[in-house]
């Protein structure tokens, strides 16, 4: 079994940065005080010790950045996606269709905002 590491960092009030990781990989997220982040990560954790089999805790924090900028770089991203798999590699690597629809709903919703 890995060795997993967990840190918990505040970096200000109400914010932290939560780190995860093991030998082959990490990640980390930031909270927010605007979510009961660290309650629900203790809580998910006991229920999975009390036999429950599935669980959730949500890390939310305000944007830190412009609307415009978040919405650009995830169609970016999706587009990326497409290039490299095509939909139905993608629906092959992922098991579910390629979400084409909500890309295209979220590029028509962000050329009439202006961008």
């Amino acid at each position: 079994m890995a060795d997993l590491r967990l840190v918990w960092t505040l970096t200000g009030h109400g914010w932290a940065d939560c780190g995860i990781g093991d030998a082959r990989t990490e990640a980390e997220v930031t909270a927010s005080y605007i979510t009961n982040a660290p309650e629900d990560l203790l809580t998910a954790v006991a229920r999975l010790l009390t036999g429950e089999t599935e669980t959730r805790a949500q890390f939310d924090a305000e944007p830190g950045q412009k609307l415009d900028t978040v919405a650009r770089a995830v169609i970016r991203c999706f587009d990326e996606v497409s290039r490299e798999y095509g939909e139905s590699g993608y629906r092959g690597k992922w098991g579910e269709h390629f979400p084409r629809f909500e890309l295209e709903a979220l590029r028509s919703l962000w050329r009439r905002a202006g961008a």
